[in-house]
């Protein structure tokens, strides 16, 4: 049984259309970014025209006279916080030491999804209470802000605090926490704030109300390369963006599927069937009759006694590279034979015609024997 491996030219035709596709990709995301030029990107960069972004919310407020400066990092935010509301884009990067001197500083700040880790770091006796889907929701509460703008696009992970004068609106995506050093507000999604859905219900309401109360909107983007964070004392998954672990679930996926669908496109294993049964008897028959019709009678001697040598040494003990002179004294003392009969029978001369073959072959035979039975 054997089995057909695809060569070079059928993995080729396998794998062309895909590295087409691929490079197609690659030279349109190429021209789109040459054609486009430089633009901001990101999940709420105030400079964003993506639907995550935050294009139109820092439009609208800097139009109703609040000045919104952009820092992305912990030493400019903590520099410009004072009497300024704070919204805090990527809490997972905002170490406790950094964030207590930004919330005694400032007004009001504004935590967009902080992962159930962070916010009980930061912010003691709130916890993350599940996690609902985002979709519009009433207020249910009688927090200012929640109750002036209505229904709004609520939801993603849901708070909770001990504290008896915090406020959970929105079924738990809005949290108000209300001290003496400013007011801290917790949102479970940033649906609200961004391009795509600030149009819809009372989301540019609640946002308006949140960020524009105070002259000035610190709007912190933190990131994983500002040196000044303390980054280190966070585990790596507490640094993963919110999405990016089901992002990668889904790729995984999409590699498995892959695979799967190119294996079977290179089919099953091809078994053939031996075309011709050859007998050992009939090929060594075969080669009898191509030594006698060549009149290789000293050859086919030689070949006769090579064998005989090599199945002799591992009977008597010796080894491949054995003397001549030690294997003939070995079968001499096995069978009883004179040492000059065995080494003329081992090592003599050719053969000279098919007669002297036989005999050769008979006596190689009879000495094999002798020294399988001594």
């Amino acid at each position: 049984m054997t089995s057909v491996s695809p060569d070079a030219r059928r993995i080729w035709r396998g794998v062309r259309l895909p590295l087409a596709v691929v490079l197609l990709l690659v030279l349109t995301g190429t021209l789109l970014v040459l054609v486009q030029g430089e633009q901001t990107t990101g999940a709420l960069e105030p400079g964003s025209y993506e639907p995550g972004g935050g294009r139109a919310l820092a439009t609208l407020l800097e139009r109703e006279g609040v000045k919104i400066p952009i820092v992305r990092t912990a030493a400019a935010a903590k520099g410009v916080a004072r009497d300024a509301t704070v919204l805090i884009t990527e809490p997972e990067y905002v170490p406790k030491s950094t964030f207590a001197e930004i919330r005694q500083n400032a007004e009001h700040v504004v935590l967009v999804r902080p992962s159930p880790g962070t916010v009980e770091e930061i912010l003691p006796g709130v916890r993350v209470n599940g996690q609902a889907e985002t979709e519009t929701r009433a207020p249910d509460c009688e927090a200012k802000d929640p109750v002036a703008a209505g229904e709004a696009t609520m939801g993603g992970l849901k708070y909770s605090a001990t504290q008896p004068r915090a406020l959970e609106c929105y079924g738990g995506s809005y949290l108000e926490v209300p001290d003496p050093q400013g007011t801290v507000t917790v949102l479970g999604t940033p649906a609200p704030l961004t391009n795509e859905w600030l149009a819809d219900e009372g989301n540019a309401a609640l946002a308006m109300r949140l960020l524009g109360k105070q002259e000035r909107l610190v709007w912190y983007l933190p990131t994983a390369a500002d040196p000044s964070l303390e980054t280190e004392r966070k585990p790596l998954s507490e640094l993963i963006p919110a999405g990016w672990s089901y992002a990668a679930l889904q790729a995984g996926f999409a590699v498995v599927l892959l695979a799967l669908w190119r294996s079977r496109r290179l089919g099953a294993v091809v078994t053939e069937p031996i075309p011709v049964v050859v007998r050992a008897a009939e090929a060594t028959e075969g080669r009898a009759r191509l030594y006698r019709k060549a009149k290789a009678a000293a050859h086919a001697g030689e070949t006769l006694r090579e064998a005989t040598r090599a199945r002799l040494r591992p009977l008597l003990g010796l080894t491949r590279d054995a003397e001549p002179a030690a294997l003939v004294e070995s079968v001499a003392g096995r069978t009883g034979r004179a040492p000059a009969e065995i080494g003329a029978l081992l090592y003599g001369d050719p053969p000279a015609d098919d007669a002297a073959l036989v005999r050769l072959a008979d006596g190689l035979d009879v000495v094999e024997r002798e020294v399988e039975r001594s």
